[in-house]
């Protein structure tokens, strides 16, 4: 493919369809990052039904985009959510506990992609021990019935 119009022999006409092509999925002001932050993005996938990650939690912000299914998500201090294909979430990270990431349908696989600002040296997830999640059962939102 020619950068080139056959017509003129001249450069093709820049397109203006990038002033229209972009789409704001979510915005967040995230309470920190950690200094010397790295930047990590990973796929994740899980079968149909599967629970997911156990309790866990980051060392900095992360920022997600389910591609496929729908995803059950429940981070500390907030109700439990769903958010489905084409949907953006993201969670502050740091000392705020990941409780729920995992699929939310029994018939069809979920996939998601999650960008995170790890802290340098610091695993990218921490689960979170039983005694802790005990401890902390105060910050959790009230669950459905």
């Amino acid at each position: 493919m020619s950068d080139r119009d056959p017509v003129t022999t001249g450069p093709k006409p820049r397109s203006n369809a990038w002033q229209t092509a972009l789409t704001v999925l979510q915005e967040a002001e995230p309470p920190f990052i950690p200094q010397g932050a790295h930047a990590m993005t990973v796929v994740v996938e899980f079968p149909p039904g599967d629970p997911g990650t156990p309790p866990h939690r980051h060392s900095g912000p992360a920022f997600g985009f389910v591609l496929e299914g729908e995803m059950l998500l429940e981070v500390e201090g907030e109700p439990e959510r769903v958010v489905r294909a084409g949907e953006a979430f993201w969670e502050p990270g740091g000392d705020v506990i990941h409780y729920q990431d995992g699929n939310n349908r029994d018939d069809v696989p979920l996939r998601f992609t999650v960008t995170m600002l790890c802290e340098p040296g610091k695993p990218m997830l921490t689960l979170v021990d039983e005694e802790e999640l005990a401890q902390r059962e105060d910050r959790r939102a009230p669950r459905p019935a």
